[in-house]
């Protein structure tokens, strides 16, 4: 079981469930919407995970505390002032039942993480669909570092990024596609889906290796026109 819970103005919690296992959360930015999901689904929650130090990410983490305060909380050592539970680093990761890999994807803030849990990827604000995350506290060297780590996941990996900025960023793509068949294509899917009020998400790599330009980009410097770019786009 894959669940978005929109969040803020365009978040998305997410939350996996395997059968006969307990619910895993990713990100908290706020607890509402995650609240009543799980009483209407009678959810028992085993792990919240956070991918960063960003309020947008964290903001609902004092409140989640309150009403679940037996949960571990794993993130990276950005988060530490938050109340983690675990400090974690990349490396393999045993979490409710789960084997949980975590992914050093620093350059959107320096130690921002992703998580990956049967082929679904969680990346927080490191990778979108048809984009990337900006760069902050982290660097240009990490981010391009980051996306090449993805690009080496198998291409039926279930991408599932903290943010509904596909329309946006399609736009952009758009604009420096070599291609823009594929990009076109998906943009008249995600209009449609997001005229129904429906996510973009999850998306696949396989897709993204196709429409995002950043994970094109095969050199760093390459990356850093495009991000700049599309921090002014």
């Amino acid at each position: 079981m894959l669940i978005s819970i929109p969040a803020l103005n365009d978040n998305y919690i997410w939350l996996y469930k395997r059968e006969n296992l307990p619910v895993i959360v990713i990100d908290i930015p706020e607890i509402l919407g995650l609240s009543q999901v799980v009483q209407q689904q009678n959810l028992e929650i085993g792990a919240l995970l956070i991918t960063h130090n960003h309020q947008d990410h964290v903001g609902g983490l004092a409140e989640f505390k309150q009403l679940y305060p037996h949960v571990e909380i794993y993130g990276p050592d950005e988060c530490a002032d938050q109340g983690l539970t675990q400090i974690v680093e990349e490396g393999k990761l045993s979490v409710a039942g789960y084997e949980v890999e975590v992914l050093a994807t620093g350059g959107h803030t320096a130690q921002h993480i992703s998580f990956l849990v049967d082929g679904h990827l969680f990346c927080g604000d490191a990778l979108f669909s048809a984009g990337c995350g900006r760069v902050f506290t982290g660097n240009y060297v990490q981010m391009f570092s980051s996306l090449q780590k993805f690009k080496s996941l198998p291409d039926d990996t279930i991408i599932c990024p903290a943010h509904e900025y596909t329309l946006s960023n399609l736009a952009f793509a758009l604009t420096v596609a070599k291609d823009k068949s594929a990009v076109e294509n998906q943009l008249e899917k995600v209009k449609k889906l997001r005229a129904e009020n429906k996510p973009s998400l999850p998306t696949t790599l396989g897709l993204e290796k196709q429409i995002n330009p950043f994970l094109q980009a095969d050199s760093l410097d390459l990356f850093i026109e495009l991000r700049k770019a599309k921090d002014l786009f």
